[in-house]
């Protein structure tokens, strides 16, 4: 690992769509390092692109131009399958919209984060249990995603990015759809890592997330990431 205590490093980042023959510029030359330990939350407009560079940093999308690196890895130099494998080992994601296996129960669903990672099918079992029980769901893990509540549902999100103890923990919204007591124990629960392992977490929230839980706050606007006190007004 860098000497420095860099874990995650992303330089001139920049992404583009084309829609309608119409190119569209959503991040434009985003520079963001996070040391081992940090907690960064990235707030902005909805639309200004907090999600599309989450992808970005997780390795979900790659980049139209510009470098992620993680430890010291750039992400750009990967193969599709050595991006999968450093995912399932060192990065762990809360997506807005749960992504869960509808077929799937909430333990089966935990469990799929540790699937292809080597772990004996009885300690992801034992895993995925002792998470959905302190997030409260211990009554429910059998349960299929329907037939839980939306928040219940983010808490199952917040247990399988957590299943593998990653390095890097990436939350889009994770306390946007649930209570105030569960959005305290959902804090709690992300930054336990950052505090006893020294990972690093990188939250995305247009406001659902308390900002003095963070070491630094980072406004996107205009495709870049800035101080809040430099956005201006947000409307």
């Amino acid at each position: 690992m860098p000497s420095d205590g860099i874990l995650l490093q992303c330089t001139d980042l920049r992404k583009t769509f084309t829609l309608r023959e119409r190119e569209i510029r959503v991040l434009d030359g985003v520079n963001l390092s996070v040391a081992r330990g940090e907690t960064v939350v990235i707030t902005g407009r909805t639309g200004a692109g907090k999600s599309t560079l989450l992808a970005l940093l997780g390795g979900l999308d790659r980049p139209t131009a510009g470098t992620v690196a993680l430890g010291g890895r750039n992400m750009e130099a990967l193969s599709n399958e050595e991006l999968a494998q450093l995912r399932r080992t060192q990065i762990g994601i809360v997506f807005q919209s749960h992504n869960l296996l509808p077929s799937w129960t909430a333990r089966e669903n935990v469990e799929a984060a540790l699937l292809h990672t080597g772990t004996p099918a009885a300690r992801r079992r034992e895993r995925a249990k002792a998470l959905l029980s302190e997030l409260g769901l211990g009554d429910r893990m059998e349960r299929l995603p329907a037939e839980l509540s939306v928040g219940q549902q983010q808490l199952v999100a917040i247990a399988r990015a957590l299943a593998n103890e990653p390095a890097l923990l990436l939350a889009d919204e994770p306390t946007g759809d649930v209570d105030p007591e569960s959005a305290q124990e959902i804090i709690r629960l992300l930054a336990s890592p950052v505090k006893e392992r020294g990972a690093a977490l990188v939250v995305a929230t247009h406001g659902a997330f308390p900002l003095d839980a963070a070491d630094r706050v980072l406004y996107l606007k205009d495709g870049a990431l800035v101080p809040p006190e430099a956005a201006g007004p947000r409307g």
